[in-house]
């Protein structure tokens, strides 16, 4: 059993193989943190580890005592204003105006396996021994309310999942105005906190940063997870590194408004906490009423940021993400957004999808443009039927005849939003977000459907519904284009507004729900003008997403680098795009195009028949090339070697789960002249096995590769004519192949 409970001293052990999570109920009742770290031997009693002493300024809890002060004690789920003065985890207004809050110990539970979330994603199991789940309960006497604390650990990764949940017993009603999902204290400040940082076209920068006294953080308040801040944190100790040292991750399993913080108190403790950022957070609750926050995923490692970066990678990719497509390479796809926007018609499309067949791609995705008037981005959002003029046989009579062809179709859809010129918007001008009395701003010329009212998600999911089963459909992209403004629900009364934003993202979360149960054939990719809402949320539903509107490959480096440190290459929605590319208007080598979209779930955004006979017969080769390698790709082990944020050289390289195979990208955006000599030592091989490595043509052991490394500093001629080596001059890269003999 992971989970010990020591009666004597009220202590709680949570560990496997790898880590510990140790707090024990304090003599107030309250929870009182105690290590969280590398796994060590437990003992009935930890409380030498409760650290206390008399401080000046200190308010203390009982008569007599002036050394046990919430001010300086580290705890699990703390509240203001009972003697501890930093951020809480949560924040209860009660009918009186009191914001005082007493949650004590009441009794514990220990659970086989995970329970679910209702309504909301979260990690699971497919066993229940593969994991153990631990439920705290707490109760406040004067509210009469119930607080129950999740701790799941799994068996064998060092992974711990957590999350709240308040049950509202009392007459009085109350009105929960913060609900963190985690906290955890730590006892020093020595560390450096990384964060995925950036903004549309240049998401999930990795950011470094030490702390200082004070609170730094990373939110949204924008509605979706955002392009500028991914809900991830990392904090790590000075001396780690990729392979070596101490890291711990959070990372929070939600799409919405998010905030993830850490304060540094004066006495160098660390507080962390990750939840619904508090801002428009109101949720009142009457008797009966419950609130879930949604979960937060702790990862810890003691083998540096890419062995963190493993555990994500397998926790997402096997026990978060769902679905027939889970455990499924994912087909190679042409879209046509790039190559047409939206002037296209059917002939186009059905031309487009004749020449990706001779390419041996396998699916045609039809984006935006295909429904209702629209020819522009001012029109037709909401009129989620086929524009006959454009498509005279409907989306039925196109996805027919894509799918004779011998190719899968795929359609974009957006069905968060509405335009003011479409049938929807004028039977319906209630259903948007709109603030009474006040000017609506829109972004990209559309306006926000009000997801958080059933009536409406009920009305898209119908109109949905009817072309997805009328059509011959495998696969959906699912965009969202902007973020939220005046929020407001005609749906609700004033008291229920704070709940607007939550539920909102319940309300995606539930027409995803119903159409990956009605469609559970559909690989879905989810969409947000990119990568505003790449988070672990919509893993859940859609186990792949469009990682950047960036198609550029050089800027696709640092991308496709960010996001891999928490999410796994299956879930990287990565193409060749057209050149000179449509973002940043730079021209670079289609087989660096492709070298860096191999890693990820690869396909193209363009118009092939734009295209020369010399570039097509070389996608022909990167197709065969990405059929043969996608899954070890897609479901190898990860290692990131050179970071794009820190050497002129990006490299990584994924590795199969026998070690006998592995691909390395390199990829140097700038050549030089008369440079050092440089190698390139590798990891996740096996040291005793030989390996055959191309480009070099050599043989060479695992322990070779992996302590002496690869010359990088000389690429041999006969190398040049293989379709995966770009190596030469600006924007250069190749892959190398590594296979055991």
């Amino acid at each position: 059993m992971p989970i010990l409970f020591h009666e004597t001293s009220q202590t709680f052990h949570l560990y496997n193989k790898h880590v510990s999570y140790i707090f024990k109920v304090l003599k107030n009742g309250h929870l009182g943190q105690l290590y969280y770290g590398k796994h060590i031997r437990d003992r009935e009693s930890f409380d030498h580890l409760l650290e206390m002493q008399a401080r000046s300024m200190a308010v203390c809890r009982f008569e007599g005592d002036l050394c046990f002060s919430l001010e300086h004690l580290k705890q699990e789920y703390p509240a203001y204003g009972s003697g501890d003065m930093r951020h809480p985890a949560m924040d209860i207004v009660q009918e009186n105006g009191s914001r005082i809050i007493d949650f004590t110990y009441q009794t514990y539970e220990l659970v086989k396996g995970k329970p679910k979330l209702p309504g909301l994603p979260a990690t699971y199991v497919e066993d229940e021994s593969e994991a153990t789940t631990l439920l705290v309960t707490m109760y406040d006497t004067v509210m009469e309310t119930e607080l129950v604390l999740s701790y799941t650990i799994y068996e064998t990764l060092p992974a711990i999942c957590r999350n709240a949940r308040f049950i509202h017993r009392g007459q009085a009603p109350i009105s929960l105005e913060t609900a963190m999902s985690m906290n955890l204290d730590l006892p020093d400040k020595e560390y450096e906190m990384i964060e995925l940082t950036g903004a549309w076209s240049r998401e999930r920068s990795v950011r470094e940063r030490r702390l200082e006294h004070g609170i730094q953080s990373i939110y949204s308040m924008r509605g979706n997870s955002s392009n500028n801040f991914n809900p991830f944190i990392a904090l790590k100790r000075f001396d780690a590194t990729e392979f070596n040292g101490e890291v711990l991750g959070f990372s929070f399993v939600y799409s919405g408004n998010f905030l993830a913080q850490v304060e540094v108190d004066t006495y160098d403790v660390t507080r962390i906490s990750m939840g619904l950022h508090p801002h428009c957070f109101s949720w009142a609750l009457s008797q009966g009423e419950s609130f879930q926050t949604p979960e937060a995923v702790m990862v810890y490692s003691d083998q540096g940021l890419n062995r963190m970066s493993q555990v994500y990678h397998e926790l997402y990719q096997k026990r978060l993400a769902r679905g027939k497509y889970r455990d499924l390479v994912r087909p190679i796809l042409v879209n046509n957004w790039e190559g047409t926007y939206f002037d296209f018609d059917e002939g186009k499309i059905v031309s487009m999808a004749q020449t990706a067949k001779k390419l041996g791609i396998e699916l045609f995705v039809l984006d935006d443009g295909w429904f209702g008037k629209r020819n522009d981005d001012t029109t037709g959002l909401g009129d989620w039927y086929p524009n006959l003029n454009k498509l005279p046989n409907g989306i039925k009579g196109l996805s027919e005849k894509i799918e004779a062809l011998g190719l899968q179709f795929g359609l974009w859809i957006e069905p968060e939003m509405v335009s003011h010129d479409s049938d929807l918007y004028r039977q319906h001008p209630e259903w948007t977000l709109a603030t009474p009395h006040r000017p609506s701003s829109h972004g990209r010329n559309q306006y926000i459907l009000d997801f958080s009212n059933d009536e409406v998600v009920d009305a898209i999911y119908e109109m949905l519904h009817k072309v997805i089963s009328e059509s011959s459909i495998t696969y959906i992209k699912w965009d969202m284009n902007r973020c939220m403004s005046e929020v407001y629900s005609t749906a609700k009364d004033a008291k229920d507004q704070g709940k607007v934003m939550h539920q909102y993202i319940l309300g995606v979360y539930r027409l995803y729900e119903q159409l990956t149960t009605e469609f559970p054939s559909i690989l879905f990719e989810s969409c947000s003008s990119g990568g505003a809402r790449f988070d672990p949320g919509m893993l859940y539903y859609a186990p792949q997403c469009w990682a950047s509107d960036d198609s550029d490959a050089i800027e696709r480096l640092k991308i496709q680098y960010g996001t891999s440190i928490v999410y796994p290459l299956s879930s990287i929605g990565a193409h060749v795009s057209a050149i000179p590319n449509h973002q940043v208007y730079r021209s670079t080598p289609i087989e660096t195009r492709a070298n860096v979209a191999y890693f990820g779930t690869f396909g193209y955004e363009l118009d092939l028949n734009q295209l020369d006979q010399e570039t097509l017969d070389k996608i022909v080769k990167q197709v065969e090339f990405m059929k043969e390698y996608r899954e070890l790709i897609q479901f190898g082990t990860f290692y990131r070697l050179k970071s794009p944020f820190e050497t002129k050289i990006t490299a990584w390289m994924v590795v199969s789960k026998d070690q006998n195979t592995a691909l390395v990208g390199y990829y140097k955006p700038l050549q030089e002249v008369n440079v050092a000599y440089e190698r390139l030592p590798l990891c996740g091989l096996a040291p005793d096995k030989e390996y055959h490595v191309s480009v070099h043509d050599i043989d060479c052991y695992g322990d070779e590769l992996m302590n002496v490394g690869l010359i990088t500093s000389d690429i041999p001629p006969q190398s040049i004519n293989e379709i995966h080596d770009g190596s030469h001059g600006d924007y250069s890269s190749r892959i190398y192949i590594i296979k055991a003999k």
